[in-house]
């Protein structure tokens, strides 16, 4: 089974660099693949271009890139300039964002999120797979008067979508690839999230969507410590409807429950349990939990995982 990790580049004087050096041990370790986040200090999606073309043979993504705030035609390009960069390893992922950030951080209004999340994917997908759109919605509007199509990124860059609840996950399985849920336990996974996603893909003709679970996770002796730090830094997810809902679909009341804590056998056993809820691959997030050394070794357990 393919596992990933969740890149940080924490810790050394240059971002971008530590990053890099970062993306090079999880490919040295055998992981399957690299991810990076959207924050608000840099970009993911240039950021992953870079690592795709330092570290050749490592698969990059995003998980994942709000679409408020964002234009397809521009995100089509990023993501182009990062799937050549990467030579065909980049994976895109984009997200709804949580609706308190949206409004605070850019000041536009929250509204319609799945009528937007349909309109961006149906551009988007124009525009990577054709190289042009003519694309004029409610919401948003792509008709670039150039091709927008990219040498050396003919591969068309996998679509995944950060998308939990029923109606995300229905535009999702109609024009995305797959999906990147995170805080969702093995039981909203299979209960919930994978049969609603498989049904939307099914009745739309697509093929069988990816779902990519996001799992928290630390391989580590001190379990008692790095749960209470899982506590700690995960609490702001449970103010966000969203992550509450799917809290409660997995059975657990904090955020920090659903972080897999223990030794080698402990946390390959739950990312098998991923894996027979549904989950094509998995991707270890939060993994520096319990500092530098249980990093390397939950990195490591990564690739063992990948290799089997």
């Amino acid at each position: 089974m393919d596992v990933g990790v969740v890149l940080s580049g924490a810790g050394a004087p240059n971002f971008v660099e530590g990053a890099v050096a970062q993306a090079r041990e999880a490919r040295e370790a055998g992981v399957a693949s690299a991810w990076l986040g959207q924050r608000l200090d840099y970009d993911a999606a240039a950021l992953a271009a870079v690592i795709g073309h330092a570290v050749p043979g490592l698969t990059v993504g995003t998980s994942a890139i709000p679409i408020f705030g964002r234009q397809p035609v521009l995100v089509a390009g990023q993501a182009l300039t990062a799937q050549a960069a990467a030579g065909g390893r980049f994976q895109l992922g984009l997200a709804l964002g949580a609706k308190p950030l949206v409004e605070s951080t850019f000041g536009i209004t929250y509204e319609r999120p799945v009528a937007l999340l349909a309109e961006f994917l149906t551009a988007l997908r124009a525009l990577l797979t054709d190289g042009t759109a003519d694309f004029r919605g409610e919401l948003l509007s792509a008709a670039p008067p150039l091709p927008v199509a990219l040498p050396g990124a003919e591969r068309v860059p996998p679509l995944l979508v950060a998308a939990m609840g029923p109606q995300a996950l229905r535009v999702t399985g109609e024009l995305a690839d797959g999906t990147l849920p995170f805080l969702a336990g093995p039981r909203a996974l299979g209960e919930h999230i994978v049969p609603a996603l498989t049904a939307a893909a099914e009745a739309a003709g697509r093929p069988a969507p990816r779902v990519v679970a996001l799992v928290p996770a630390v391989v580590t002796a001190e379990v008692a410590r790095v749960r209470e730090v899982a506590a700690r830094e995960m609490e702001f997810y449970e103010s966000i409807p969203s992550y509450r809902r799917v809290l409660e679909l997995s059975g657990a009341e904090r955020a920090g429950e659903i972080a897999v804590v223990g030794d080698e056998e402990t946390v390959a056993a739950e990312v098998r349990r991923y894996r027979n809820a549904g989950a094509t691959e998995v991707v270890l997030t939060q993994t520096s939990m319990g500092g530098e050394a249980a990093r390397r070794r939950t990195w490591r357990l990564a690739g063992e995982l990948t290799r089997t």
